[in-house]
């Protein structure tokens, strides 16, 4: 929770608001899988982050605007690594919540989590070259871009690379 966002579990009742999300190809042009085309998909994706929780590898969170519980996007910690402390960060967000730091917002919050609750040692994002709002995002955030995956998606014919950025838990407290 932040001032002017509630983060929480996915329910079966976001299926169509996420399914809406997922399948706006402005959205997802920098996304590393093409729009979705069937609502089922989300209800899987609602399932998938149930087990994300009880496996305890992860938490997806829908993220709603406090002032009129609007579904605006999610966002995400995975692949966590007990052994070294660490994790992914993943974020979503409609474009209606574009430019109004609703990303920043909500990732500084759940960042504020893996190190202060989670005791992460580091967190690892990854964002299209192309996506300078998102790595905007990051850096803002304290992230370093550490790297380059050349070429590592390919989307409907279109070949892209990443840029692969870190954020260390001393990094974050200061």
């Amino acid at each position: 929770m932040t001032d002017r966002l509630r983060l929480r579990p996915f329910e079966d009742s976001d299926a169509d608001a996420l399914y809406a999300l997922h399948s706006d190809a402005t959205v997802l042009r920098y996304w590393d899988s093409p729009p979705w085309t069937e609502r089922s998909r989300a209800e899987g994706f609602v399932a998938k982050c149930r087990q994300l929780a009880e496996d305890g590898v992860g938490a997806r969170l829908a993220v709603d605007r406090a002032s009129d519980g609007v579904f605006i996007g999610w966002c995400s910690l995975t692949q966590w690594n007990a052994d070294f402390r660490s994790a992914a960060l993943g974020y979503c967000f409609g474009e209606a919540a574009w430019g109004h730091g609703y990303a920043t917002e909500t990732a500084g919050a759940v960042l504020g989590w893996a190190f202060d609750t989670l005791d992460l040692n580091r967190v690892q994002a990854e964002c299209d070259t192309r996506n300078a709002a998102s790595a905007r995002v990051l850096e803002k955030l304290g992230f370093l871009r550490e790297g380059t995956l050349r070429e590592d998606c390919v989307v409907n014919g279109d070949v892209s690379d990443s840029w692969v950025y870190g954020l260390l838990r001393r990094d974050w407290e200061r």
